[in-house]
């Protein structure tokens, strides 16, 4: 496959910015890896990209800050083919296409192999929640207020 639908925004606005266009499926370099995407969440911080109010984010751009699916390629071999996989963040749909795609492209150190049976529609909504869960972990083992933050269902305390 040569082409792929995704989900383009040219330019900020409301939800009619968001046309489905065929574009060339990505090519990954080595550190890169291709996922057919099976799943993704939909999120608020694509929402506000969409809207404009993320300045640093150019246009025409594939939004999407998380996606799950299958490896296709993997030039440094981190991966083989057909591995189920996550990504989030790190930049997808921001500074590089994210996953509302068929196809997206992105650095082999934000994916990570699922071992899992879950179907797809529920595995979409996975990677982000993880992704912030993890970062509140790390956060809460370097500083006992981030502990205290989330054991007090998110409003802390000093």
């Amino acid at each position: 496959m040569t082409t792929m639908k995704a989900a383009v925004i040219r330019e900020a606005g409301g939800p009619e910015v968001l046309k489905i266009e065929s574009l060339p499926v990505p090519t990954p370099q080595s550190g890169e890896v291709l996922i057919r995407v099976k799943a993704f969440g939909l999120n608020r911080s694509e929402l506000f990209t969409r809207q404009g109010h993320s300045p640093n984010v150019k246009f025409p751009r594939v939004l999407g800050i998380e996606a799950v699916g299958l490896v296709e390629s993997a030039p440094g071999n981190e991966f083989r083919k057909d591995d189920i996989v996550a990504t989030a963040m790190g930049g997808m749909g921001r500074e590089f296409d994210g996953g509302y795609a068929e196809y997206t492209c992105v650095p082999a150190k934000q994916v990570q192999v699922l071992k899992t049976e879950l179907p797809w529609e529920t595995l979409g909504a996975i990677p982000e929640i993880v992704q912030v869960a993890s970062s509140r972990k790390r956060r809460a083992s370097a500083d006992p207020w981030w502990h205290d933050f989330g054991r007090a269902g998110g409003r802390g305390h000093r």
